[in-house]
């Protein structure tokens, strides 16, 4: 999904003022950095985590933006070491399936990776995603600084006032903790066993869920 290739939706144009806010307050008190060098390292790649249900179907929309460099699915969010699919996929571990990204600021803005995520989940279910329930398929954003919790808040509060949907939003907005890359057999799932995944897909409902929650903007 690109959403910038089509009509801004009034979330989207809602959510873009409010993040454009959110950066100018952030920068204002931001420290200068006194390494040049990390200051480029920092600027050429970032990282962001979200978490919005099966971490397979989670990887397309952000596989087609330009800018970013990589996505890894796996596993965060709880108290468990090193924890298996079998293990995270049953519950009690305290992760959820979540998807790491790692991109290139000046190519696409953490503001712009909100938007997208937003609009490939169903953030009033409190109970996981889709077909998939259980704390292990909750939707969540993990910041990964101060600019990005700033963000995340700023863009969950445009959602809130726009009382778009009929159920609260219900997605946690918490700080980055552990990330365990998931077995290779998940990575690039879509791509490497299109057949099985675009069945779960439609067989869970999740674009069918997401033309009811977003319109044509959704995923």
């Amino acid at each position: 999904m690109r959403i910038n290739n089509s009509a801004p939706s009034a979330f989207s144009t809602r959510l873009s003022a409010a993040l454009a806010v959110a950066t100018l307050l952030v920068g204002a008190g931001a420290a200068p950095e006194s390494d040049t060098a990390t200051t480029e390292a920092k600027e050429s790649s970032a990282i962001a985590t979200f978490a919005g249900g099966c971490f397979w179907c989670m990887e397309p929309p952000f596989d087609a933006l330009d800018g970013v460099i990589s996505t890894t699915s796996g596993y965060t969010g709880g108290h468990q070491q090193n924890p298996t699919y079998k293990e995270v996929s049953r519950g009690g571990t305290g992760h959820t399936e979540a998807l790491q990204i790692v991109y290139d600021p000046k190519q696409v803005s953490y503001a712009e990776l909100l938007d997208v995520y937003w609009h490939n989940i169903d953030p009033t279910d409190p109970h996981g995603q889709f077909c998939d329930k259980g704390d292990q398929y909750r939707s969540e954003i993990f910041y990964h600084d101060d600019e990005q919790q700033k963000l995340a808040d700023q863009s969950k509060a445009a959602l809130v006032e726009l009382k778009r949907f009929t159920g609260d939003v219900v997605t946690g907005v918490t700080a980055a903790t552990v990330f365990y890359p998931a077995e290779d057999y998940h990575q690039d799932y879509y791509r490497k066993n299109p057949v099985h995944y675009n069945r779960y897909r439609l067989g869970c409902g999740r674009d069918h869920r997401l033309k009811d929650l977003w319109g044509d903007s959704g995923h």
